[in-house]
């Protein structure tokens, strides 16, 4: 080890571990001081390798230390923080142990300077991730976990086939910048992807995080896209095939969105969207958009968590997720609904507001590229992005009809979480600067020109306007949305079901033809060596010529 600092995500992983054995006050303590902790020490890890040590012939990087992973590793002991706030009423034993697993993971992932480390905390980070959702106790939840986890060992496989891959073939296992130049390099890109929730495997994402407790929904939002996000950033940045993955996440989510009624699945598939957007800038690959896809990153796990907070204190209240079963909650539930509304307009790039600061940054740098169409798309992203999150998911659950329902706002350590994040989301829309300080590159932007700011209103403008044009159209209904998952879930069951059928049917024709030829070789063998009936001694020399055939077996079954 070539220093003594301390690792942030692994003291997140001793603290889930000190949860298991704590009950009531200092249980809820140690939930917030061990993500405090982390984020100082997050602070203190210097530039360079901090953390070293041998493995077979490597040296393995397990701190190591630049802007970029310090961006991500803070904003993600920060959402263990808030996460935590708003989890202290959870009952589940194992869901707050199993989020902090999760988180340290994540920061392992952006402090890792080799493959090896880094492999380790994805694969972790997928444990943690699968036992917070199986921590909601539902079958449900339990069914989306099996599924969530098969994919993601399915991504684990496929990344370290490419880590092997590149280690044999350029003999380093530092994780630096890659190309497309070889299969290892496919194969990693692919790993990466499959987490970043790009098609086609993209349906995990919206198939499992509703299926969490109402609580674990808001972890599951922050970590894994994001560390996919990180290790695009590190891995490929400027590749250009990932700007027309990331323009067909951005509006695979709005589609999918829009057609949802459930309120936590339409915030689930606008995480892909929102995705999208980073996943593009690191495609572009210039250092404004770089600093866009981290800068956006790191506020969309602000604004995702609190619009999920909202929806869950909606559910814990309620005991309803269904957009066409809520409606004038706004009555009751007063601060929930200010907070969704923030986080709405967060999501939406409204200005004064953390997503206009950063989602801007990709688009400028669209322009600046002369990418017209690019950044023409990325524009109608935006105005989607308004119709699904921005309305839609506040006017159903808050406004619109009234469902007779009149919960309360949800306890008082939830409605700090939400204020919390609400206040971060309109200090760093308002205040920008912080945020750029901590950004990988020098940041020459400023969000608010004039030219920008009237665009982004005429955009959100017209956009409430369709919305509200086309309200007969967008009202949901007791529906059923098929994603591609379903080509695995149905015509996968019902070929595993055929092939298990088809198993035992060949296994039982071949169990018949064994006996079959069984009862003929043992009927010629009583024929040519006379055996004797039942109960009487055997000839000598019989005996003699079953000793020889056992030794013989036996030599042979030796030398093979």
């Amino acid at each position: 080890m070539t220093s003594v600092v301390l690792h942030p995500g692994m003291v997140l992983i001793a603290g889930a571990l000190l949860l298991v054995a704590l009950r009531g006050t200092a249980r809820a303590a140690a939930s917030l001081i061990v993500p405090a902790v982390a984020l100082y020490l997050v602070w203190q890890v210097p530039d360079g390798v901090a953390w070293s040590a041998p493995f077979l012939d490597y040296q393995l990087a397990l701190i190591s230390g630049d802007r970029l992973s310090r961006l991500f590793a803070a904003i993600f002991a920060v959402m263990a923080f808030g996460g935590a706030l708003f989890a202290l009423n959870q009952k589940n034993p194992l869901e707050l142990p199993a989020a902090l697993i999760y988180a340290g993971a994540a920061i392992g992932v952006t402090l890792a300077g080799d493959l090896i480390t880094l492999f380790v905390f994805w694969e972790l980070m997928a444990i943690g991730s699968t036992l917070v959702i199986w921590s909601a106790g539902k079958g449900s939840a339990y069914r989306a976990s099996l599924r969530y986890l098969m994919i993601h060992l399915l991504g684990g496989v496929i990344l370290m086939a490419g880590i092997a891959g590149h280690v044999a073939e350029f003999g380093s296992i530092a994780f630096q910048r890659m190309t497309l130049d070889s299969p290892a390099h496919w194969l990693i890109l692919a790993g990466f992807l499959i987490n970043a929730g790009a098609p086609p495997l993209s349906a995990w994402l919206p198939d499992a995080y509703p299926e969490a407790s109402w609580s674990g929904t808001v972890f599951l939002s922050a970590f894994t896209t994001k560390t996919a996000v990180y290790v695009l950033l590190r891995g490929f940045p400027g590749t250009e095939l990932l700007i027309y993955i990331g323009l067909f996440m951005a509006f695979y989510g709005i589609v999918y969105a829009l057609l949802e009624n459930d309120m936590r699945r339409i915030l689930a598939y606008s995480i892909v969207n929102q995705v999208g957007f980073m996943v593009t800038g690191v495609g572009i690959g210039t250092e404004m958009a770089l600093n866009g896809a981290a800068a956006h990153a790191f506020t969309h796990i602000i604004y995702k968590a609190l619009l999920l907070m909202s929806a869950g204190s909606v559910l814990l209240m309620t005991g309803k997720r269904k957009c066409t079963d809520l409606g004038g909650l706004f009555q009751s539930m007063p601060v929930t609904a200010i907070c969704g509304i923030v986080g709405a307009l967060a999501i939406s790039s409204f200005p004064l507001t953390s997503g206009f600061i950063s989602k801007s940054m990709i688009s400028q740098s669209a322009a600046d590229e002369h990418l017209f169409y690019v950044w023409l798309m990325l524009a109608a992203a935006s105005a989607g992005v308004f119709l699904h999150a921005g309305i839609k998911f506040p006017w159903f659950v808050f406004f619109q009809r009234d469902s007779g329902l009149r919960p309360p706002d949800p306890p008082r350590n939830m409605q700090l979480a939400m204020l919390l994040f609400a206040a971060l989301c309109i200090v760093l829309g308002v205040y920008p600067a912080p945020l750029y300080e901590l950004l990988p590159y020098a940041v020459h932007y400023e969000p608010y020109t004039g030219a920008h700011v009237v665009t982004q209103l005429q955009l959100l403008l017209f956009s409430g306007l369709a919305f509200f044009v086309m309200l007969n159209y967008l009202r949901r209904t007791l529906t059923i949305t098929l994603d591609v998952d379903w080509l695995y879930r149905e015509p996968g069951r019902k070929l595993a079901r055929e092939s298990v059928a088809g198993l035992s049917r060949a296994g039982h024709k071949l169990e018949a033809g064994v006996r079959s030829q069984a009862g003929l070789w043992g009927g010629w063998i009583l024929q040519q060596f006379g055996a004797m009936g039942a109960g009487s001694p055997w000839p000598t020399g019989s005996m003699a010529l079953w000793v020889m055939v056992l030794l013989l077996a036996y030599l042979l079954l030796y030398y093979i």
